[in-house]
């Protein structure tokens, strides 16, 4: 474990060295991966000095034990040997953990799409509480949140709903919301007060950034229209909406939340960036999920990964048999359990598959 350690902390002083190279920093793309890569490596490095430094305390501890006289300076070298030797078996557990290699999406932003499935109007009021739900958890994480675009439900909620979240490790912890979630409850617009089972899909993709995608102009045609729906008449009658065809593969995005035509310009670009990374990324996602027979996170947008049912006060997450009896609670953004419950079952599962 020492040398895995060692190597990284070397890697990482190489990288600080480059870092500081004046070509490097003209390098604008090599500079950013660069950054990247170091900021993922700080992590390890910490836990490698600390880890020396425990080895080095239990070497001490050991030369007392075999060179000093004093009875009262061995009683307590041993104490601190057994102690030391605790936090050593622990440390090397974290470190383990810690040197599974990272999906390198985690830090990235997150593109979250919300679609109201089977169910019908219950369906689309169902996909208006699931984004409340994760509107909530991000106020509570402190992350931004930006609506891209939307189409209402009749009934209220959304027939579907699309929003970028910006934030320290968000695709990380939001990706395992990806999947069909399903409802069980009696719907506002049910007489007879039948149970109703409903679904709506969610997608998390990881922001493309500008330096992920190389786009050519060449290849995008671009249109300016009027946008449509609630906004007051500026937004109505200004040629603010932009819609970008990327000709090469038919991928078509259209913005018009804002009032601003190159706002929604800079929005469009940003989206049409992520949805030509999201190709790639589903390549990567396949090529993962062959690796593993089982996967937390996985790729399979049609899986039925969790349900709330109303009348019990219950949610449970069929991936990895996780319940939580306070609904409204969950409902309310308190999600967080339930997404480390999901991330120590996939490290646990890389770590199987590293160690077999």
């Amino acid at each position: 474990m020492l040398d895995k350690l060692e190597a990284i902390y070397a890697r990482y002083q190489e990288i600080e060295q480059q870092m500081n190279d004046p070509q490097v920093t003209a390098d604008m793309k090599r500079y950013v991966k660069l950054s990247k890569d170091y900021k993922d490596l700080q992590p390890v490095v910490k836990a490698y000095h600390e880890y020396k430094s425990l080895l080095d305390t239990i070497a001490e501890c050991r030369d007392l034990l075999e060179n000093e006289k004093d009875p009262e300076l061995r009683d307590m070298a041993k104490e601190e040997l057994t102690a030391s030797q605790e936090r050593r078996e622990k440390m090397e557990d974290e470190i383990r953990i810690l040197l599974i290699p990272a999906d390198p999406q985690d830090s990235k932003n997150a593109v979250v799409e919300i679609r109201g499935g089977t169910g019908g109007d219950e369906a689309c009021i169902f996909a208006g509480d699931l984004f409340r739900m994760y509107t909530r958890f991000c106020e509570k994480k402190r992350w931004k949140i930006e609506v891209n675009d939307f189409n209402e439900g009749t009934s209220g909620g959304y027939k579907d709903i699309s929003f970028t979240v910006s934030g320290e490790g968000v695709y990380g912890l939001l990706k395992y919301e990806s999947g069909v979630h399903r409802v069980q409850r009696v719907p506002a617009t049910e007489t007879q007060g039948r149970i109703h089972t409903s679904a709506a899909g969610v997608v998390v993709l990881p922001e493309a950034e500008e330096f992920d995608v190389e786009l050519n102009p060449a290849d995008i045609k671009k249109e300016i229209f009027c946008a449509s729906g609630p906004g007051g008449q500026s937004v109505n009658t200004t040629y603010s909406a932009v819609r970008l065809t990327h000709v090469p593969t038919g991928i078509v995005v259209s913005m018009q939340d804002q009032k601003s035509q190159i706002k929604n310009m800079e929005k469009a670009m940003a989206m049409l960036r992520t949805r030509l990374y999201e190709r790639e990324y589903n390549k990567y996602m396949e090529e993962m999920s062959s690796k593993r027979k089982t996967m937390v996170a996985t790729g399979d947008r049609s899986e039925k990964v969790r349900t709330y049912n109303y009348p019990q006060s219950r949610v449970t997450d069929h991936r990895i048999g996780w319940s939580m009896h306070n609904l409204p609670a969950f409902m309310d953004g308190d999600i967080e359990d339930c997404i480390e419950a999901l991330q120590l079952a996939e490290n646990a599962e890389k770590l199987k598959a590293s160690v077999g």
